[in-house]
């Protein structure tokens, strides 16, 4: 896809998105069904299903996908796709590259061995290995602007109102 095939996409969108404010607001949905004997949960990908289970750090068998990894994957997914589409718009070639995600957990508070040890990534690092012979300034602007659209970086640096609740599906007896 080229610069002018993606404005052309997106015109139309951008237009209603100005007009309809309320047209841009998307409910997205995730499902995952619990397994009923085992530590798992089915997850619908939309392309495929998912069984996340514990990590191999907390008791898991690793035969499961973790779901600290699928996180990481979405902030590879969602920055890859992003970079795409940036270096699309502002006409810089990338040939092809790569996207890595890590982070580090700390699985004693996962595990409640020590209630002062974070529950979840003390931090996470994003790299892009790209190859293109786009100037030092150009890339600088794919970075800055890469960072500023993917909804899933900016999620993770600008966490949401969340809100969690339990409903049992009989009632209690």
């Amino acid at each position: 896809m080229d610069a002018d095939t993606l404005r052309a996409l997106q015109a139309p969108l951008k237009e209603r998105y100005r007009d309809e404010p309320g047209a841009a607001v998307v409910l997205l949905r995730a499902e995952g069904a619990l397994d009923g004997s085992g530590i798992a949960c089915r997850v619908e990908t939309g392309r495929a299903l998912v069984t996340a289970g514990l990590h191999p750090a907390t008791g898991g068998s690793g035969l499961e996908a973790c779901s600290g990894d699928m996180l990481l994957e979405a902030l590879v997914a969602c920055a890859g796709v992003t970079l795409r589409a940036v270096a699309t718009a502002i006409g810089v070639e990338v040939r092809g590259g790569t996207v890595r995600a890590e982070g580090e957990l700390d699985f004693r508070g996962t595990l409640a061995v020590d209630r002062e040890a974070p529950v979840g990534f003390r931090s996470v690092r994003l790299a892009f290995d790209l190859d293109t012979d786009a100037p030092q300034e150009k890339l600088d602007q794919l970075l800055k602007l890469t960072e500023r659209y993917c909804v899933v970086l900016q999620t993770l640096r600008n966490p949401p109102a969340l809100a969690a609740e339990l409903r049992p599906s009989s009632p209690a007896p």
